[in-house]
């Protein structure tokens, strides 16, 4: 048994199964047996199914929230944003179902041609901690609508929301062999789903490291990939931009989820003619953020997952100030008394004249640290930007429409915000570049994956 322990305080939540290989095989057998009858299943009545799901998880999303906070720390407003969120991409799906016909044509020379999608067969799920919830939409919600089947393996951390999302989909009439939950650890069921024979894709978010590692091990069975691998977000702060809105931006799009967002706002990059300014207002606005478990009213930003992850964040951090590629403005340091000793809690850090070259700003940092650098000019600001393995996404903030063209241009990120970050749509596709992973989730461009073409060629 694996137990689920509160960030916040230690408390226990709860346990879930230790799977084995065993239940790992046991769920693919099921899956495809139960894949004929889904898969033949007319869209309307899994748009229908779906659309049931969707508002039952928006019914009960008070439980569901007070679940999430308790398992992955976040503060209960964030937790109901993402229970909302699951519910809005089930939904998103569930109006899409069955809208993407094939393809037909005529040659004189080849006669008739048409090209038919049909789904994959049993498509397989790794979740991460992070956004548990949320990110359980994005696997689900396309994999299903296209009329597949699927083993999912939440995080062994923060399985419990997902566990109770899944009873909601059987609650609206998804059959229990359609969407298998196998709990446990990556080391055990994440490796026997990536060399399982009889799964057909495989769709992954976690570490670059872990991820190479699936990619690796799923490689002799010539699954499909789908790899989020995480970021190593730039914003870029132009002399133009309205000096708060960036400011309120970068608090934001950075200590939402305490940082542990992949998508988060992990370099900032400001143009030195406004640097002190924004400086003093991303520091006003940090120090006013209230931080505490997150069940408690009030509370902007929980604790960081669990403490080998926080002492991660603060070598980080330390490693940049012994090495005099930075310094801390505020922040920067382990509680040691009040409630928050009890917790693995940081605190929201900013620091300043950091050196692109310093780890702090080559690694992925999840946790709540914000290192800000100056820049002279706008393609000095994007080669720093992209000067990490990392493509992610990416922010511009400007009102210059030939500095908006040029940045989204040259950016090297799957996604390009201007005058905002973080924020993303369901419709929209969801992915990076370089090491940041392969291909991509949400929208029709999600769907497309997880169906196969078939060509026909007709001789009238």
């Amino acid at each position: 048994m694996f137990e689920v322990h509160n960030p916040a305080d230690g408390s226990l939540v709860g346990h879930v199964h230790a799977g084995t290989e065993d239940d790992v095989n046991d769920a693919v057998r099921t899956s495809w047996e139960a894949f004929s009858l889904w898969s033949d299943t007319d869209p309307l009545d899994r748009s229908r199914i779906l659309f049931s799901a969707a508002r039952l998880v928006r019914e009960d999303k008070k439980e569901l929230s007070l679940l999430l906070t308790r398992e992955q720390g976040k503060p209960l407003r964030e937790s109901v944003n993402e229970i909302a969120g699951f519910a809005r991409v089930l939904e998103y799906y569930a109006s899409i179902t069955g809208t993407l016909q094939g393809d037909y044509g005529y040659s004189k020379n080849y006669g008739h041609m048409m090209v038919m999608r049909q789904p994959l067969g049993v498509c397989a799920a790794i979740i991460p901690w992070n956004m548990p919830a949320l990110i359980m939409g994005w696997k689900t919600g396309p994999v299903l609508a296209a009329g597949n089947t699927m083993v999912l393996k939440p995080s062994a951390t923060a399985p419990l929301t997902c566990i109770a999302l899944a009873e909601h989909l059987y609650r609206a009439g998804l059959p229990k062999q359609v969407l298998q939950l196998v709990t446990g650890s990556g080391r055990v069921v994440g490796q026997a789903l990536a060399r399982h024979n009889n799964i057909r894709s495989l769709s992954f978010t976690g570490a670059v490291s872990t991820g190479t590692g699936v990619a690796e091990i799923a490689a002799p069975t010539l699954k499909k990939l789908i790899l989020e691998l995480g970021g190593s977000d730039a914003m870029i702060v132009c002399k133009d931009a309205d000096p708060y809105a960036a400011a309120k931006g970068a608090v934001s799009g950075r200590f939402f989820n305490c940082g542990q967002t992949c998508t988060s706002i992990k370099r900032v990059f400001v143009d030195s003619t406004v640097y002190e300014p924004f400086v003093q207002k991303v520091r006003e606005l940090a120090e006013t953020l209230s931080i505490g478990n997150g069940l408690s009213d009030g509370v902007d930003m929980g604790p960081v997952h669990t403490s080998g992850q926080r002492k991660d964040v603060h070598f980080l951090v330390q490693e940049t100030v012994n090495n005099d590629q930075g310094k801390v403005l505020s922040g920067g340091y382990i509680p040691d008394t009040g409630s928050l000793k009890e917790g693995s809690f940081y605190p929201p850090t900013i620091m300043t004249g950091v050196d692109p070259d310093a780890p702090v700003m080559k690694e992925e940092v999840f946790g709540p640290v914000l290192p800000v650098s100056a820049f002279d000019t706008v393609a000095d600001a994007i080669d720093m930007a992209n000067a990490t393995r990392f493509g992610l996404g990416a922010s511009i903030w400007t009102h210059d429409m030939r500095t908006i063209s040029q940045a989204t241009r040259e950016l090297d990120a799957g996604i390009v915000w201007v005058n905002q970050h973080l924020r993303i749509p369901p419709e929209v596709p969801f992915g990076g570049v370089k090491s940041s992973g392969l291909g991509r989730e949400n929208g029709r461009y999600a769907l497309l994956q997880y169906l196969e073409e078939k060509t026909i060629l007709i001789n009238p």
